[in-house]
């Protein structure tokens, strides 16, 4: 990663753990003995600084400093469900949780739990533009936490785009597909009966929020058509995308071990 790069990075970092906990620059200055104009250099990309001023900022920010300076491929050790409601997100969720070891976090029950208001609550006393700024400050904590995990995230997540570009830039993003009458099932079949409360075309709304977002889906890293996909089978296939992740590019292999067989040996 080039130089720029990494300073870039870490300016964004330091600044989302910032904001998100609800610092100010003249307090990180103080508890890291570092001046706010420095401060503000970092986090605009442009501050130099080593890496023993980086552990005083890390230290004041409570992270370790390795969550600051690490790469994006490095953390994507968290996988974000996204989708309609209907999608499927809580049971695969919870299953993956399982397969992989790692803990579940549904985003909206973080909210909820945060803010303590259910969801229908929140909307009616704050509005949208809240909820969407209470998400993405608790995905900046969730992901400051720099350990691997599943999350189920809202359905309108993907419409807000600084939360989207770091759900994709940070996580392993998932599309859970599912058709508007598989959604609407879905949904009612857990009691829930919100979609068509006082909706005399609840379902045509469905369709069209639906298309509206389906290009925004579209841009996880990996879609799941859960009209025909298992539980199970899709577990798999999740599980088998980040393992496919980790291992090097086919043509770097190859290349690593035209260049062994090309060294010259050692004469014993």
């Amino acid at each position: 990663m080039e130089r720029e790069s990494v300073l870039s990075q870490i300016g964004r970092r330091v600044r989302a753990r910032r904001t998100s906990m609800g610092w100010t620059l003249k307090e990180i200055a103080e508890r890291s003995g570092i001046s706010p104009r420095f401060l503000c250099d970092l986090e605009a990309g442009k501050g130099n600084i080593s890496v023993a001023r980086l552990a005083d900022v890390a230290e004041a920010l409570d992270v370790p400093i390795v969550s600051l300076v690490s790469t994006d491929e490095e953390e994507k050790r968290v996988v974000a469900l996204v989708g309609l409601r209907g999608a499927g997100k809580s049971t695969v969720g919870k299953a993956l949780a399982k397969h992989l070891g790692v803990r579940f976090i549904e985003l909206d029950a973080l909210i909820e739990s945060d803010t303590n208001l259910v969801l229908g609550e929140l909307f009616s006393l704050h509005g949208e533009a809240y909820y969407k700024r209470r998400a993405y400050d608790l995905l900046v904590k969730v992901l400051m936490q720099n350990e691997p995990m599943v999350v189920a995230t809202g359905g309108s997540i993907v419409t807000d785009p600084e939360t989207w570009q770091l759900l994709k830039r940070r996580t392993h993003t998932v599309w859970l597909k599912a058709s508007p009458e598989n959604h609407w099932k879905r949904v009612l079949g857990q009691g829930d009966t919100r979609p068509m409360a006082n909706r005399t075309s609840a379902m045509a709304e469905l369709r069209s929020i639906l298309s509206l977002r389906s290009p925004l889906y579209a841009e996880a890293t990996q879609m799941i058509d859960t009209n025909s996909v298992r539980v199970t089978e899709a577990v798999r296939m999740i599980a088998e995308a980040l393992t496919d992740r980790k291992r090097p590019p086919r043509s770097a292999s190859l290349a690593a071990r035209s260049l062994n067989a090309a060294s010259p040996r050692k004469r014993r």
